[in-house]
């Protein structure tokens, strides 16, 4: 039995995973805007848990960003710029007088759909996180795969490929536009409709008048399609997953997985691809779910 905490912009979530995979609690609460706040509310999460279930429970915690192997310091985590160059783990096993295990949030989310969520029975499981922004997370044989700079499965910061860049007649200065997340991200396709059909509209907004076969909205989806399936054909080319599952709140709009699943072969070498595309058993608690994990010695 394992505490998993979740740490977001807006919110801390917390359960009890217990050995068979089955929950004993799950909660909420509002995550502070203040880094010694969270260490503070984690901590009285965690005693609260160990006090209601009466044991010592291993926690591990994940969050955006991840530790620098080098320093020891969280890096990579915008939305969540409180805990930016903070010693976030090293912290928390001070406050907490114990072992704390933390991690990326997108490599927690392929942790737990690999073990025992939609990617269970495949070797190499990558976790699909599009939202604001677009993550990812890579698990081999059950293991979260992170790299000595704690980067791997970071695909949504490569920079656009050539060819899609002229089809965009995209030209900028800035190398973060020129990245794949500016174009697939929720974020940057309510940025780059608003600039192209002159409508400030959420993502959701939009899936839903491509939806009603809006014209404008129609051809900006059929171009994210091919976007997206562009971006992902250079993960088959350097990994060949067996299994793509997709997370986050515009993978939630997308209802055409099989059809990205055919445009990705065009742009695979050799022009076929195997692996399969699917949505999250555990839905948005993958990640959650997947810090639990991270207490388990036999897993992480």
């Amino acid at each position: 039995m394992q505490i998993g905490i979740d740490v977001g912009a807006t919110k801390i979530e917390s359960v009890v995973l217990e050995d068979n995979g089955n929950e004993s609690h799950r909660s909420r609460t509002p995550c502070p805007k203040d880094y010694t706040s969270i260490i503070s509310t984690i901590k009285e999460i965690h005693d609260k848990l160990q006090n209601e279930f009466k044991r010592e429970l291993p926690i591990g915690v994940c969050h955006p960003g991840v530790h620098s192997p080098q320093t020891g310091l969280v890096k990579n985590a915008p939305n969540c710029y409180w805990l930016e160059k903070k010693p976030f783990q090293s912290d928390l096993r001070k406050a907490l007088g114990k072992e704390v295990f933390c991690e990326n949030d997108a490599n927690c989310f392929a942790l737990s759909e690999a073990i025992d969520g939609a990617g269970k029975h495949y070797k190499i499981v990558y976790g699909i996180i599009l939202g604001s922004g677009a993550g990812g997370g890579l698990v081999i044989d059950k293991k979260i795969v992170s790299g000595p700079n704690g980067v791997a499965g970071e695909w949504g910061h490569n920079q656009i490929p050539y060819f899609l860049s002229k089809k965009e007649n995209f030209e900028t200065s800035s190398l973060r536009e020129a990245e794949i997340e500016s174009f697939i991200s929720g974020l940057g396709l309510a940025k780059r409709f608003n600039k192209q059909y002159k409508k400030n509209l959420k993502t959701n907004e939009i899936f839903e008048l491509n939806r009603k076969h809006d014209l404008d909205a129609e051809r900006f989806i059929d171009e994210f399609k091919i976007n997206l399936a562009m971006s992902l054909a250079t993960i088959i080319n350097i990994l060949d997953p067996d299994a793509f599952i997709f997370g986050g709140g515009v993978s939630n709009e997308i209802d055409f997985l099989s059809e990205i699943e055919t445009i990705v072969k065009k742009y695979v070498i050799g022009k076929e691809y195997d692996g399969v595309f699917l949505k999250p058993k555990y839905g948005d608690a993958s990640g959650v779910r997947g810090a639990a994990r991270l207490g388990r010695t036999t897993i992480y």
